[in-house]
């Protein structure tokens, strides 16, 4: 009786401690969030991608908790804004960080 009150003891500590391994900090994401930014970037790839005025290759999307920052090269005031509006209405988006810079 003593050893399984023991090892239920143990495990329920490791379950803590890899729990607790998941958790996000303001500077790094858990696991559920890399995965969630992972596809938010994708779908803000795939609806730039599907935006036939935007010059898609030239355009560079990563996430953070969210956040989106576009970087790269367009060609006109108009291509940064419509980037933009398409990234904002992309679902799991909360802002957008705008880093492109016009040639």
């Amino acid at each position: 009786m003593n050893i399984s009150k023991n090892l239920a003891t143990i495990l329920m500590s490791l379950m803590l401690i890899g729990v607790a391994g998941c958790a996000s900090t303001t500077k790094s994401e858990g696991t559920g969030e890399y995965m969630d930014d992972t596809f938010i970037t994708t779908k803000v790839k795939a609806a730039i991608l599907n935006e036939p005025t935007l010059k898609s290759r030239e355009i560079n999307v990563e996430s953070f908790k969210g956040i989106v920052q576009l970087s790269g090269f367009v060609t006109s005031q108009h291509d940064v804004d419509k980037a933009i509006e398409v990234t904002r209405n992309v679902n799991g988006v909360k802002s957008v960080k705008n880093d492109m810079r016009i040639k």
